[in-house]
């Protein structure tokens, strides 16, 4: 078995958890909205389990303490950018108490549906100072592992409105629910309707996460290939990061 590294944060920490005893890997899997991460994840779920892993799946909002709250937070439509940013970081501060860390503590692979760095870029876009919303995460654990699954904006509409009936004025989905107003940007009012302020979000969500990949060594996983070549390079990258027992 390879050695254990101590896992470290990005700043300050949470004191009183110590982080000698995380045996697991902690691995992010990033990228903006309708690009596939969700469904890749469930993939590389059942991938690891057949290999004899116990993994573990985590994703933005998902709190049990904080989930419910941020969606009915968002609902009205009123939040600003400080109020929104740290909803998430509470959110985010719950699962890596309650079910990250405990997860490494105990061996697990922990695959993480969106990470820090969603908010980041959310963040920055509305209005907030780069340093700030990094000093707020600084009790993130850095992960063993992130990638980055980049897909450019040519690309990523046709995949968004696929599952999509588009209309000028909104977007209806196949349910007859309005397209989600805060991942189009609705709230900073980036365009005239729903369809042109998703187009340039989205276009500043790519860009920002371009300007972090090096930054936080994103590994870069072109996410215009098909479903398999995605998945295929995704579990190639995994492996250097999976102990000699676990490879």
């Amino acid at each position: 078995m390879s050695l254990k590294k101590k896992k470290t944060f990005y700043g300050h920490g949470i004191p009183y958890l110590k982080t000698d005893d995380l045996t697991g890997k902690l691995i992010v899997i990033e990228g903006t909205d309708g690009v596939g991460r969700s469904t890749q994840i469930e993939e590389l779920r059942k991938w690891l389990e057949v290999r004899g892993c116990g993994v573990v799946t985590t994703g933005w909002t998902r709190s049990p303490l904080m989930g419910q709250t941020i969606e009915e937070a968002k609902s009205g439509h009123t939040l600003n950018m400080n109020t929104l940013s740290l909803l998430y970081a509470a959110d985010f501060a719950d699962r890596l108490e309650q079910e990250i860390i405990p997860a490494l503590r105990s061996g697990f692979i922990v695959l993480a549906d969106r990470y820090i760095y969603t908010v980041f870029a959310r963040s920055v876009i509305r209005g907030a100072d780069r340093s700030w919303i990094r000093k707020v995460f600084g009790f993130a654990l850095v992960p063993d592992a992130v990638f980055y699954m980049r897909i450019g904006i040519e690309d990523l509409i046709p995949r968004a409105i696929t599952s999509q009936t588009l209309h000028k004025r909104y977007w209806v989905d196949q349910s007859g629910e309005g397209m989600d107003y805060w991942e189009s940007g609705m709230d900073i009012r980036l365009g005239d309707d729903f369809y042109d302020s998703f187009v340039e979000y989205q276009k500043r969500i790519l860009k920002e996460f371009d300007r972090m990949t090096p930054e936080f060594h994103f590994q870069v996983v072109d996410a215009a290939k098909t479903f398999e070549e995605i998945n295929r390079e995704l579990k190639q990258g995994m492996l250097g990061y999976l102990d000699d027992d676990e490879a």
